[in-house]
This record gives structure tokens, sequence and C-alpha cells, in this order.
């Protein structure tokens, strides 16, 4: 206790104001680590990332039979709730996982199938061979992304099923023209900090 009323702040006084300066107790609680203690923890998740990565490519494998069942399911049965979400979120799945999993090339048709399906009012409208191109393009790029030419391949793939889409969506949305400019923005590129 006498020690704290020992400690006063000091105080610098001018003409109009005053200065005050509390005492720095806080010093004696800091302590010093050895350069070789610190802890990173992003060094420590790379080096996880990199143990885990051989299991990637099967785990987008399971993800792209996630979504091929999906499909299935919206062929068979239709467009339902259910089945929507099946499809929705195993596609926005994709799209969130492919950059970590080393598929950068899957997040495009991924997310444009997400476009289809969130922008589509009437869900029994969209034909079921625009879903097929989205999930087979999808399943073309986990199982040939790995090729050395998958780089243009993907990125013409890609490109040709957004226009189909974009072409889709405005003629779906042609009466609700405040809509369709969100609707037909370009999609953000896997790369940017927004995606």
């Amino acid at each position: 206790m006498s020690r704290s009323r020992m400690e006063k702040p000091s105080v610098a006084t001018y003409a109009d104001h005053e200065i005050i300066s509390p005492p720095h107790k806080l010093r004696r609680a800091i302590s010093t680590v050895p350069v070789s203690d610190v802890d990173d923890p992003v060094a420590r998740a790379e080096q996880a990332l990199a143990r885990l990565s051989c299991e990637f490519s099967g785990w987008m494998e399971q993800e792209g039979e996630r979504l091929d069942q999906a499909r299935n399911v919206v062929k068979a049965a239709g467009f339902t709730v259910a089945s929507r979400d099946a499809l929705f979120f195993a596609a926005h799945d994709i799209r969130g996982d492919a950059e970590t999993l080393g598929y950068p090339g899957l997040a495009i048709p991924a997310a444009s199938l997400c476009r289809l399906i969130e922008h589509t009012h009437d869900m029994k409208r969209i034909p079921l061979a625009l879903v097929d191109q989205h999930v087979d393009a999808v399943r073309a790029i986990i199982r040939e992304g790995s090729r050395p030419d998958a780089e243009q391949t993907v990125a013409a793939l890609t490109g040709r099923l957004r226009d189909v889409t974009d072409e889709f969506l405005a003629r779906e949305n042609r009466d609700r023209p405040d809509a369709l400019e969100d609707i037909l923005s370009p999609t953000l590129a896997p790369d940017d900090p927004t995606f």
C-alpha cells in the first residue's frame, strides 16, 4: 500500500494547461521471452495445412460427389426447398473451399451455380441441362485440374458457362431491371480479396 502512495503522477504546469502523466506501473509486469520461444500461429497454421494437403484431393472429391448427389435428387424429384438448398450449399461449400484446397478454378463454376439458384425466382424454370453443365464442369475440374493445360481449359469452360448463365438470368429477370444490374455484375475472381 505504501508503494502506491509514493507513486504519484507527475504534473507539468503551463500558463494555460497542465499535463498529468501517470506512473508506468505496467513496466514491472512485462516479461521478456527469448526469441527462440516465440510462437508464430501463422507458421503453425501453414505447417498444419502442409501436413493435411495430401488429403485435399480426397476432400474435394467428396464435395464433388455431394454436389453430384444433390443434382441427381433435383433431376429425380425436381426442385423442392430441400433439394434446392442441398444443391446450393454443396456448390457454396465448393466455392468456399476451392482456393484453400488447391482448386482455385472450381470457385467460378460453383459461384455461377449459386448465382443461378439464388437469382431465379421460379426454380422450375431452371433448365436441368444448365445445372448439369455446372456440376459436370466442377467434376471435370476436380478430375483434370492437375493437368498442365488445365488452366486454359478451365478459363474457356467457366467463361462460356458464365455467359450462358448470364443469358438465362437476364431473360428470367427482365421484368426486374432494378435487380438485373446486381445479378449480372461481374463475378469476382477467386484471387480478389472480397471474393
